[in-house]
């Protein structure tokens, strides 16, 4: 994005795209939204599109294409194996980050369970900066365990730290020390962590991770897929690469790692996904597992023309132009906020803008999950679904007792070029609102929990009235407006 400077001083996020297709969204009257809300069972997953105002659930598949991508999508080539649209693919996938082989999937959890299937085994540890909700469910499926090596400062909500995705370089060395490196399976960086408010990673300490593996002989593995956000970071925070190209720092990030996948919803705006090596072992390997799992190997269960899609959005992709809209649009969210002392996050991070439940509700115990209460809540005040990503984002132990979340956020992600200046006003205004009448917010308990990954489609009720009463304040103070 060019240094502009506007006149009267303020710091205004700049859109630099224009809009040439709309879709029409629906502002429901607040009983309305609560009877949805009750109907989702308090799971913002499972409320339906036609009620909602703002989706800012996530940023996954959900991102504006450009008028390119749509265009590339007309020259797909349907062919089931052979297909001249594969082959566009891996050109440019193998070109951006330099490694030899593509592997296509449907999407990034297909990625992790094909990669789990190969590396992981039984009593191994993946060591990561921090877990995925996914991950960790593809590698505990396969008898393996996680281990967060995440630096102190990525547990603080108010930071001054500019890469609190950071892995520990102590914590790193010490774990592979204590396990043995034959029982390290791998070890995995998550580009913008996600669970701990879209964090960057800077390329200091993916250098610093990348050094101890390859003296260690253990497979680095790079998730990708918030990888854009991560690279506006790189290149605004990180001094050495101020003036690098985005292209030549994604070629440096594919030299210093033995295994890249993605989730295409995140990473080039479309429905995929991939996987990339230059380990000859391991893509052979892993290419037996696409026909099985995923599909032939030149479609591995996408679209065709979400391929072509694909390829024109990671082209764009290294242009700071496309990539600096969901960090800027973030910050902005961020610093209203600030201003009325809400918590969130800082610095703000890419991905969305997280709150801190825990102190937005600080009456709650995390047993009565403050993070789905503020997201259910933040529904019902502006119709604004945002997900929750604290406990009842976790696994229950073993014993089945409840495992706390690190931290209680509330994410509200900013799908790519999708919302605009006024409404992320509108946004911080029912925030701001809520805040003010946080006590109103009550618990949440669940009705019927799945065993795994509960946080998709698992049901709650609230604990006492506490939502009648929050429609009930809403009338007082906004009378008859939505």
């Amino acid at each position: 994005m060019p240094n502009l400077k506007f006149f009267s001083g303020e710091n205004i996020p700049l859109e630099m795209h224009k809009v040439r297709m709309v879709q029409k969204i629906n502002l429901q009257p607040v009983e309305k939204r609560l009877e949805s809300m009750r109907a989702a069972g308090f799971n913002t997953f499972l409320l339906k599109n036609q009620d909602i105002f703002l989706d800012m659930l996530t940023d996954s598949g959900v991102n504006a294409m450009s008028e390119k991508q749509y265009a590339a999508m007309l020259e797909a080539d349907d062919s089931y194996a052979g297909s001249e649209t594969y082959y566009r693919l891996e050109n440019v996938l193998t070109d951006i980050f330099g490694m030899k082989h593509f592997l296509p999937a449907h999407q990034g959890r297909a990625c992790e369970h094909i990669i789990s299937q190969i590396l992981v085994k039984p009593q191994t540890f993946a060591l990561m900066n921090y877990h995925f909700t996914t991950t960790k469910a593809h590698i505990t499926r396969m008898g393996g365990a996680i281990e967060e090596l995440i630096s102190d400062e990525g547990f603080k909500i108010q930071s001054t730290n500019l890469f609190k995705g950071n892995m520990d370089i102590d914590k790193l060395n010490a774990a592979i020390k204590q396990h043995g490196k034959e029982k390290i399976c791998f070890v995995r960086i998550e580009a913008g962590t996600n669970l701990i408010g879209g964090q960057p990673v800077s390329m200091k300490n993916l250098r610093e991770v990348s050094k101890i593996c390859r003296a260690e002989g253990i497979k680095l593995v790079y998730d990708a897929s918030l990888l854009t956000d991560n690279l506006y970071f790189i290149k605004i925070r990180e001094p050495e690469y101020k003036n690098t190209e985005v292209k030549e720092i994604v070629r440096e990030i594919g030299s210093l790692v033995d295994i890249i996948y993605f989730s295409a919803r995140k990473l080039g705006a479309a429905r995929g996904g991939g996987i990339l090596t230059s380990d000859n072992e391991i893509f052979h390997k892993m290419r037996e597992l696409i026909p099985l799992f995923e599909g032939f190997l030149t479609y591995g269960g996408m679209s065709v023309r979400e391929m072509e899609a694909m390829a024109v959005g990671l082209q764009e992709s290294m242009d700071f132009d496309v990539i600096s809209q969901t960090p800027i649009f973030v910050e902005a969210l961020c610093n209203e906020l600030l201003a009325k002392n809400i918590p969130v996050v800082t610095p703000p991070g890419g991905l969305g803008c997280h709150v801190d439940a825990k102190q937005f509700c600080s009456h709650l115990p995390q047993a009565q999950y403050p993070s789905g209460a503020l997201a259910s809540a933040m529904f019902i005040a502006g119709g604004i679904r945002g997900m929750e990503r604290g406990t009842l984002s976790e696994q229950r132990n073993a014993d089945g007792t409840e495992r706390f979340a690190d931290m209680e956020l509330l994410r509200l992600a900013f799908p790519k070029r999708v919302f605009t200046l006024s409404q992320v006003k509108y946004i911080a205004d029912r925030i701001i609102w809520l805040y003010q009448n946080r006590s109103l917010i009550g618990g949440l308990k669940f009705v019927e929990e799945p065993k795994v990954l509960r946080f998709f489609f698992g049901r709650l009720e609230p604990i006492g009235n506490w939502p009648e009463q929050l429609v009930k304040k809403f009338r007082e103070d906004f009378g008859d407006s939505l």
